[in-house]
């Protein structure tokens, strides 16, 4: 009876040890983001939490000062001020109107401090299915049919 009891206690350690790597696993690779309006109704958590917020960027907000970049986020008429200070260079696709994600933290001032900024690829960079894209299609026209 003692055998049973040393598996049955080694088994709940076994899968116990992988339910909670399974757990563990799930929750760390979450890409979950808030929106602006989420984001202003967590209160001071937002202040105190490493959030991600998305919105898009704001026309003719974008200004570089001193090493840091700031920029503003809309998204249905709400707006967040967001001040960039992170190492790595913005995006190629970062410009006015992409949408964007920012990671970082809310600060007192209500200036979104981020450490990460992320643009989110246009759709007009993947093809419609069965269209072929646009420069292949002027290559196309532009040549002469075969044996003419």
């Amino acid at each position: 009876m003692r055998k049973y009891w040393k598996f049955g206690a080694l088994m709940a350690v076994i899968v116990g040890s992988l339910l909670w790597l399974a757990t563990a696993g799930i929750s760390g690779s979450q890409t979950y983001y808030k929106t602006i309006t989420e984001l202003n109704h967590m209160d001071n958590s937002a202040k105190t939490r490493h959030v991600r917020v998305g919105g898009d960027v704001m026309a003719n907000s974008i200004v570089r000062s001193n090493g840091a970049v700031y920029f503003t986020l809309t998204q249905d008429k709400t707006i967040l001020k967001v001040a960039y200070e992170g190492r790595d260079p913005l995006p190629d696709t970062f410009k006015d109107g992409a949408q964007a994600l920012a990671d970082g933290r809310l600060g007192p001032d209500g200036v979104f401090h981020a450490s990460e900024i992320q643009a989110k690829c246009a759709s007009k960079y993947a093809s419609q299915p069965g269209v072929a894209p646009e420069s292949i299609q002027k290559q196309v026209q532009t040549k002469p049919a075969y044996g003419s």
